[in-house]
């Protein structure tokens, strides 16, 4: 199994930038790729970014050129670099880790981007 832990987030101004952090631990040798979704209230849970254990890395056109994904091998963290920030940023976002076909997931952090 995995576990994730994360850390970062909060509340920033429109504009303004966070870092979301996420440790793995637990069988992480195995994991395909890693990544960050968000829900907001109401909403599905979407796909923000991910990473593949080479780096290749994908993310959802509403966030492109604003937030940048990356990753330490050595620390078994991922991050979520989130720049230039939108009120419609606004959610909880969650670490996600996709290991033999199975999905786990962070505890989930709230971001809050005031206007």
């Amino acid at each position: 199994q995995v576990q994730l832990v994360q850390s970062g987030g909060g509340l920033v101004q429109s504009g303004g930038s966070l870092r979301l952090s996420c440790a793995a631990s637990g069988r992480i040798f195995s994991i395909a790729a890693m990544g960050w979704y968000r829900q907001a209230p109401g909403k599905l849970r979407e796909l923000v970014a991910t990473i593949t254990r080479g780096g290749s890395t994908n993310y959802a056109d509403s966030v492109k050129g604003r937030f940048t994904i990356s990753r330490d091998n050595a620390e078994n963290t991922v991050y979520l670099q989130m720049n230039s920030l939108k009120p419609e940023d606004t959610s909880v976002y969650y670490c996600n880790a996709l290991q033999e076909g199975y999905d786990y997931w962070g505890q989930g952090t709230q971001v809050t981007v005031s206007s």
